[in-house]
């Protein structure tokens, strides 16, 4: 074989590696009835779960456990997910930032016994760009 030919298949061999390796780390989207039932069967590959903020009349979010005094690395929270299923989070990690605004929550992680241990946590937050009260506004053409 010529060294070119040597070279593309050692180029072809890494890329299939990288991809493999890639692959293999994904997580899936489920609910927390898949997540405990991925548990239970022995499954401890990590899973994104989306869902909400369980609120109280006044739109708060309920059920947020964060003391930053006691132990900043520990934040506890109820979240719903898209099957409406509540299921109590922890995330050994401060509280995210603008957690209370959010309008949902992503969370990646798994089961452990009755409680979902998150590893990462992604906001969907109110949008700036939401269309505002718009009377009286004007714009100027220079």
């Amino acid at each position: 074989m010529k060294k070119t030919h040597i070279f593309v298949l050692a180029i072809i061999a890494v890329a299939a590696a990288i991809v493999f390796s890639t692959t293999a780390d994904a997580s899936v989207y489920v609910g927390f009835g898949e997540a405990r039932q991925r548990a239970a069967e022995g499954n401890v590959t990590k899973v994104h779960v989306v869902g909400k903020l369980p609120r109280d009349a006044q739109k708060r979010p309920m059920g947020l456990e964060y003391d930053p005094l006691t132990d900043p690395n520990y934040f506890a929270f109820t979240l719903v997910d898209t099957n409406r299923v509540a299921q109590r989070v922890i995330y050994n990690n401060p509280k995210p930032q603008d957690f209370d605004a959010s309008e949902q929550v992503v969370i990646t992680g798994s089961m452990k016994g009755q409680i979902f241990m998150a590893d990462n946590i992604l906001l969907k937050c109110p949008s700036k760009y939401v269309k505002k009260d718009l009377k009286g506004a004007t714009a100027s053409v220079n």
